[in-house]
């Protein structure tokens, strides 16, 4: 059995992949199991604006996008582990105070500094993947992470909903604390060091301006992360909404979770997929595919919303056509925006974790914002956001698309 090792550790690739999978599934946690307890949180802390509650999230997503600008050098000079236990003790603590907040804006307080320790997991989480594989085996392997990362949104609603029947919303809280906790022992245990110390880069400012230089002017690799920015968006546009659009829109209250988990295992199982194809087909044209059909089926959503109110059935088959190319799309696009970028993993995965969480969350918080009863915000979300990611691609690619020059990995 292949394993990562370090000194006394000894880790295997089935283990690996599920200790970086929960790092990850840690931020969807705080996000996803947040979802049925929305209005009881507004109605509890005075909040009266509907839109408003979706900033729970925002402030969560602004909190975990800066503070990666921060873990990424930190985890280039200091090792990967010291930075993410860090952030993890980070993030229980905030977690745990979040159940006691008296106001919305201390609630919205604790989001954010709950986001700040959830961005270690993420950098360094990234990080370790790229200091271990490249090329298409780090597609394969994020593919793999990102399969099981999909699982907490497929169960986690459906966990908000059961903590709400036997409790108050601050037992949800408690819950991420105490599961958080549980992961933070994991790693302290079993996650090796997988930074060597003759790759460590100096904390001083020219060494730490130098690595962003890098990340800046590589333009495949920040043209691909721009793309991952545009589709975050709209994938976080939906997340604001899913709620309003499923219990408001189509009424099916307590059935919320189960659609949801619907849209979220069909981007687990395309991630499932794109890990079996991935090192035959290659990044380039699974990816570059997918955005074409992500963005064309989003056009034909928006089209039908601007004349009719789709039945469920027929928003459903349409967006879950969208979501399945999203799992291709997402996954092989990180990996694209990383593969230039070994010598300077932690920086990078900072930048892009940045770029993309705190620029998706501003674009998911505006197509929020102008939910107005029908889906049409949403559908031209996706649309808009879709064709940015296309020209971003067509940069990185000079406008050679679908893997031209590009040759199957060797078995």
């Amino acid at each position: 059995m292949t394993t990562v090792a370090t000194q006394s550790r000894d880790i295997s690739r089935t283990e690996f992949i599920a200790l970086i999978a929960a790092l990850m599934a840690l931020n969807a946690l705080a996000i996803d199991v947040m979802l049925p307890a929305l209005p009881y949180m507004g109605d509890a802390l005075g909040v009266t604006n509907e839109n408003d509650r979706h900033f729970v999230l925002g402030a969560y997503m602004l909190g975990f996008g800066t503070a990666q600008l921060a873990f990424g050098p930190l985890s280039d000079r200091f090792g990967r582990r010291a930075p993410l236990l860090i952030g993890l003790v980070i993030y229980v603590v905030a977690a745990f105070a979040a159940a006691f907040a008296p106001s919305f804006a201390i609630l919205l307080m604790m989001r954010f500094i709950q986001g700040i320790g959830a961005a270690g997991t993420r950098v360094i989480a990234q990080s370790v993947v790229r200091d271990k594989f490249g090329g298409r085996a780090m597609a394969e392997i994020m593919s793999l992470v990102f399969m099981v990362f999909m699982a907490v949104p497929i169960v986690a609603p459906g966990i908000g909903q059961v903590i709400l029947l036997t409790g108050p919303w601050e037992y949800i809280f408690y819950f991420m604390a105490l599961l958080a906790a549980a992961v933070t022992v994991w790693s302290m245990v079993r996650l090796p060091e997988t930074l060597k110390p003759e790759n460590r880069r100096a904390l001083r400012v020219s060494v730490i301006v130098e690595g962003f230089r890098l990340v800046f002017t590589n333009r495949m690799a920040f043209s691909y992360g721009l793309s991952g920015m545009f589709l975050f968006g709209a994938l976080f546009g939906f997340i604001n909404t899913s709620q309003q659009i499923f219990v408001d829109l189509y009424g099916l209250g307590p059935y919320f979770p189960v659609a949801f988990a619907a849209m979220a295992g069909l981007m687990a199982i395309s991630s499932f997929l794109n890990s079996r194809m991935v090192r035959g087909l290659g990044m380039r044209r699974l990816s570059h595919s997918a955005l074409l059909v992500f963005t064309s089926v989003s056009g034909v959503w928006l089209l039908i919303t601007l004349v009719m109110h789709p039945p469920l059935w027929l928003f459903f088959s349409l967006f879950a056509t969208v979501m399945f190319m999203f799992g291709w799309a997402a996954s092989n696009m990180n990996a694209l925006s990383m593969e230039p970028l070994g010598a300077v993993a932690g920086t990078a995965s900072s930048v892009f974790g940045f770029v993309q969480t705190v620029g998706g969350a501003i674009l998911g918080t505006i197509t929020g914002q102008f939910f107005d009863g029908t889906l049409t915000p949403v559908a031209t979300g996706y649309f808009l956001l879709g064709f940015l990611a296309i020209m971003c691609v067509v940069v990185a690619e000079k406008g050679k698309l679908f893997g031209v020059g590009e040759t199957a990995a060797k078995p």
